[in-house]
């Protein structure tokens, strides 16, 4: 019998470790505040492309709120929860980088807590493609509020990776978008002893360790919540919420990137009804997808 130990299983990419954890990622991040939707979007309804929709904690606000949503995520575990929890949105596994949908097609590109992630100078080419004439590229964070020293002390265990909106700057240098808007807003999450390991395990710090470390920080985190929560109470954790948007300043198309030729979707300026899930094939109520079959032009296929 052997004497060795076990090989510990590697730790994963952070960027690509959510996908182990999808269903704790989803009962432990907070959703975001409909105000902070309608500042992003407008309030009339728009034709939405997400990118990076995770398991749909923001897709369901917007879809909610009334707008044509349609996602896409790279990981398909996290896929998986967003149809199944957001029926009423249109998905595909996508990589923001390649996004199957045809040229100025949205009206508005959304990405939250997932734009840091991003080749920021590949991205946004694709997203100024995607975009119609004077489009809207918005992204969001949910921060915690670090001004508390509680907040604090808790996400100096979870970390602070996610937080960062330094990547904005992306924006603000490219001479694709114009003039980026910002505005905060306030919400909170109410954690108990349960999901405050879920939130845990949905912060890529902790989701990219290996096994054996991954068990010590939760166990750091339940002692932390043990020390500083309320029983069956719970407690509440505040965050900012940190919107950013921007004008495309004139949107590319395939032939301007490098890319294939598009087929042009005739738009009528008008907002798909939310609730209309059946769009046939080559609608102009949604981002067309590119087809990898019949040549090389741009298909005008559902974006299902």
């Amino acid at each position: 019998m052997s004497d060795q130990q076990p090989a510990q299983q590697p730790a994963a990419e952070p960027a690509r470790s959510f996908g182990s954890v999808a269903e704790a990622y989803h009962r432990g991040r907070p959703s975001y505040p409909v105000e902070a939707v309608e500042w992003l979007l407008g309030a009339e309804p728009r034709i939405v492309l997400e990118l990076g929709a995770g398991t749909g904690k923001l897709s369901a606000v917007m879809v909610d709120a009334g707008h044509a949503v349609h996602a896409t995520e790279p990981d398909p575990a996290m896929l998986d929860v967003l149809q199944r929890e957001v029926p009423g949105c249109s998905s595909k596994q996508a990589d923001a980088e390649d996004v199957p949908a045809n040229d100025n097609s949205v009206d508005v590109v959304v990405v939250a807590q997932a734009f840091h992630w991003f080749d920021h100078e590949r991205a946004l080419a694709e997203i100024a493609r995607i975009l119609r004439p004077d489009g809207t590229l918005a992204l969001v964070w949910n921060s915690p509020d670090l001004r508390i020293p509680w907040v604090r002390r808790l996400f100096d265990l979870l970390g602070h990776q996610d937080q960062n909106t330094s990547s904005v700057e992306h924006v603000v240098n490219s001479p694709l978008f114009g003039f980026v808007e910002e505005r905060t807003f306030s919400t909170w999450q109410d954690v108990n002893r349960e999901t405050i390991v879920d939130l845990a395990l949905s912060r890529s710090s902790i989701a990219s360790l290996g096994a054996d470390a991954r068990a010590d920080k939760l166990a750091e985190v339940v002692d932390f919540y043990d020390q500083f929560g309320r029983g069956m109470d719970g407690m509440q954790v505040p965050y900012r919420v940190q919107c950013f948007k921007a004008t495309v300043v004139e949107p590319l198309t395939s032939t301007s990137t490098g890319g294939i030729p598009a087929v042009q979707v005739e738009s009528d300026d008008r907002a798909p009804d939310a609730g209309d899930a059946e769009q046939e094939q080559g609608s102009a109520e949604g981002p067309a997808g590119r087809g990898d079959e019949g040549g090389d032009d741009m298909l005008l296929i559902d974006f299902r």
